[in-house]
């Protein structure tokens, strides 16, 4: 079976997510933006999985799309998770920079496909 980098990198980052959450509730007592930080974190795998599974051309970068605009969406949940003093600069910096990783490589996988797409 071939691997599948960017599956696999959304996937370790939705479990990191989990457990942001699960210190976030536990330990913090903040369950409004760890709700929304559960949500969209998780999702980019989730239409990672979806579009590789999809049915067309259209339907991969739809859900490419989506994954994208939901890699975006968990950036800034966790620009305001830092600015609030809900996680330390460590824990910022690292998810911050597997984010703007998996944002990159989505961005380029969006641009290829709909390329790819024109041809």
């Amino acid at each position: 079976m071939k691997e599948n980098i960017i599956k696999d990198k959304t996937f370790n980052f939705a479990v990191r997510i989990v457990k942001l959450n699960q210190y976030l509730v536990n330990k913090k007592k903040e369950f409004v933006i760890s709700k929304q930080i559960l949500r969209s974190g998780t999702s980019i795998g989730a239409n990672v999985e979806e579009a590789d599974g999809g049915i067309s051309k259209s339907d991969f970068s739809h859900k490419i799309s989506i994954a994208y605009k939901e890699a975006k969406e968990t950036h800034y949940w966790l620009r305001l998770l830092n600015a609030t003093e809900y996680i330390d600069k460590k824990i910022y910096d690292s998810l911050l920079s597997d984010c703007n990783e998996i944002c990159k490589i989505l961005f380029a996988i969006l641009k290829t496909t709909r390329i790819n797409k024109k041809t």
